[in-house]
């Protein structure tokens, strides 16, 4: 049985439940570094973390809606190219462009 893990809000990978609180921060601080160099109309707001309730009173989460969410805040990072229509991130949306041909 694989450990359990816990999907990056930010960055739609999988992490151990004892390093994502380790990944996160990072993972942010290289999200804020990588939004600042894109040009102005590319720009995204800040992810903001999915909230999930306990649902037991012993507090803990659902892992699965918790991953469920993280994965739908991650997907929605992603920007549609205007010609094909396939998604990406902003900064890999630049470098598509420039080979994407319509058909």
């Amino acid at each position: 049985r694989r450990p359990p893990a816990v999907i990056c809000y930010i960055c739609g990978r999988e992490y151990g439940t004892k390093s994502i609180s380790i990944h996160e921060p990072q993972c942010l601080k290289k999200w804020h570094q990588e939004n600042d160099m894109l040009p102005k109309h590319l720009r995204r707001p800040e992810p903001q973390k999915p909230e999930v309730s306990p649902i037991q009173a012993k507090g803990f989460y659902d892992l699965d809606s918790l991953n469920e969410a993280a994965w739908i805040s991650a997907q929605n990072q992603l920007v549609p190219c205007d010609i094909c229509g396939r998604t990406f991130l902003p900064d890999r949306l630049i470098v598509h462009q420039q080979s994407c041909k319509p058909k």
